[in-house]
């Protein structure tokens, strides 16, 4: 164990809860049980009863203890539990955790300041469907790839231990461990390490709203961790406003970007984070991470059904005091609907008219600001007008988007590949901050299926919840794939050989074309660009042409994926880019079917 005094410099976050080197050999562990009398730490197979607190804490200080050490706690009816504060755990969510010291790992990327946020472009990867082999080593190697397409920020999908070896990651109980499927912690510390060394920011995605149904050991040690009548969509919901409670959840953001330097944090679901403290715990969570962490930017986005901005306020110089930007699902819901017509479920507040929808989303933020859901029957959203553009991540597809359809289609297998080209070309060059799911850049066509890894009763529950969850949904014609199914995990691999074939090689570029014309033109906009700028200049069935007036220039956009031409509006500057390809696109009188045009004027 290196100083303890030097936590910074090797990067360790202290944590409340869990195991905590703190000298040579001496490892201080901490556990919140107030539900049990007697807890007993298990340290390399021998038992030693743990000194309790009036508050329910239980603790102890064990010597002579090396790195890689297996450990448990015991119940006094000998229930046998992992470390909710756990840094790794040996195998499953059920075994044994590891001691494991953070400063063992040799950092080389010392020289990382961070990219700003206006620079951004996600690219959204589950670890276990993005290589063959489905680990953090694995997927360093793929990072020379990313960097020459023009990716300059990973987020990558929940790494919480969960039950099984599969799955997404959103049924995470052991919230400070990366999966160990994936491979230790100090493999995923490789994979941010060698990102940076590539120019890439790492974004992690963290679901603080709930914990999966397997492995959650808490209300066990701890029922009053959870609020007794509050239940959210995935389970019960968490007392944030208990205190052993809370520094559980509001360390892990800091933990997981300190210890692993990682770039910022994606917060799953929000809205599903009730919290009745005089502070917010999401508010406390951000204010901490800005005043903790100054050495890099750090980029916090929320995804939150709510469509609200009362979490992504910005100062006179533009600078956001809490969280970045905001998941823009408005924005994929209406081009999804202006795309393939689909207007089942959620899809049914986007029917009427999806271009003019799209055309508020890209001008104003949300598409819903205040108006009436006819889904739910209530208002949704404030006015979002006020917002800069890169407030907002726009998406034409990502894991949710595909993965919460019953046979996991993208949307090149439902659009074809001239529209879906068309709405990629309109998501990166437009101002707002452009996500890519893993594989859209070369035209992947395997579903990206819901899977999971459970078994017994509660795969049986999984699988009959899914079917019925799809009834009346498109694509419920055909069986829902069994979420358990080793298949259904193996169909949603990258098949990579498609990056090698001719049409794959087209889709890189065309890409990667895009990328680097953002990068030109697009970028040097938005880091002055303010909210209030955009303009529709048009729209009609199939049809949309907006604009957007920023201190450095003006940009316009105009897409038609339409059944029939229409007369090309008046546009500002000069065309910067169109689809299909032109010999002299300043001379379009004309917008033809399927097509785009991408138009810029320096101011």
């Amino acid at each position: 164990m290196t100083d303890v005094h030097s936590a910074e410099e090797f990067r360790v976050f202290p944590k409340t809860w869990g195991a905590e080197y703190v000298a040579l050999g001496e490892v201080h562990f901490r556990l919140w049980a107030p539900g049990q009398k007697t807890v007993s730490l298990r340290l390399d197979g021998e038992d030693t009863e743990m000194s309790a607190s009036r508050d329910g804490w239980f603790e102890i200080l064990a010597t002579g203890v090396s790195a890689g050490s297996e450990y448990n706690f015991v119940l006094a009816d000998g229930t046998v539990v992992p470390d909710p504060a756990s840094r790794a755990q040996k195998d499953d969510v059920n075994g044994p955790s590891l001691v494991i010291d953070p400063t063992n790992y040799d950092w080389q990327d010392t020289e990382w300041t961070g990219r700003p946020w206006e620079e951004t472009v996600v690219y959204e990867l589950h670890f276990g469907t993005f290589t063959p082999e489905g680990t953090f080593h694995a997927a360093i190697d793929k990072l020379p790839y990313l960097a020459d397409l023009g990716i300059t920020m990973i987020e990558v999908m929940p790494l919480s231990q969960f039950g099984g070896k599969h799955g997404w990651g959103y049924d995470g109980v052991l919230l400070y461990a990366p999966h160990s499927a994936y491979g230790p912690p100090e493999d995923f510390k490789a994979f941010v390490d060698a990102a940076h060394r590539h120019g890439i920011s790492v974004v992690l995605d963290i679901v603080l709203n709930h914990f999966g149904p397997e492995g959650n050991y808490l209300p066990l040690l701890a029922p009053d961790f959870f609020h007794k009548e509050r239940m959210t969509p995935w389970g019960a919901g968490i007392a944030y406003d208990v205190d052993a409670a809370r520094r559980y959840i509001a360390e892990a953001p800091l933990y997981w970007l300190e210890e692993y330097h990682l770039d910022g944090l994606r917060f799953d679901a929000v809205d599903q984070i009730e919290d009745s403290s005089d502070k917010h715990v999401l508010i406390e969570i951000a204010e901490r991470i800005r005043a903790e962490i100054t050495d890099r930017p750090v980029h916090l986005t929320t995804e939150d059904c709510r469509n609200v901005t009362f979490l992504h306020p910005r100062d006179e110089d533009g600078s956001a005091p809490l969280f970045t930007g905001e998941w823009n699902d408005d924005f994929h819901n209406a081009v999804h609907v202006f795309a393939t017509g689909e207007t089942h479920a959620y899809y049914g507040d986007f029917a009427e008219s999806p271009e003019t929808l799209v055309a508020r989303c890209l001008t104003e933020g949300f598409a819903y600001q205040g108006e009436v859901s006819p889904q739910s029957g209530k208002k949704r959203g404030v006015d979002s007008t006020s917002q800069p553009p890169i407030a907002f991540v726009d998406f034409i597809q990502n894991h949710d988007q595909t993965g919460n359809r019953a046979q996991g289609e993208r949307l090149i297998s439902l659009a074809g590949d001239t529209r879906t080209k068309i709405l990629l070309a309109n998501l990166l060059l437009s101002p707002h901050i452009p996500l890519i799911f893993m594989g859209e850049e070369y035209g992947e066509t395997n579903p990206f299926l819901f899977f999971t890894d459970f078994h017994g009763d509660l795969a049986k529950a999984v699988r009959d919840g899914r079917a019925r969850e799809f009834e009346g949904h498109a694509g419920h014609g055909e069986k829902v794939p069994d979420p358990n199914a080793k298949k259904t995990f193996e169909r949603s691999k990258l098949d990579w050989e498609k990056l090698g074939s001719p049409k794959g090689r087209e889709w890189f570029e065309f890409t990667r074309e895009l990328l680097k014309l953002r990068q030109e033109i697009i970028v040097p906009l938005l880091a002055t660009a303010k909210g209030g700028t955009g303009k529709v200049i048009e729209t009609g069935t199939g049809y949309l042409a907006v604009s957007w007036d920023y201190p450095k220039g003006r940009l316009a956009i105009a897409l038609n994926i339409g059944d029939a031409a229409r007369p090309l509006p008046e546009m500002p500057g000069r065309p910067i880019y169109a689809f299909p390809k032109k010999d002299h696109p300043e001379r379009l009188s004309e917008l033809s079917h399927n097509s785009i045009i991408v138009s810029f004027e320096k101011a």
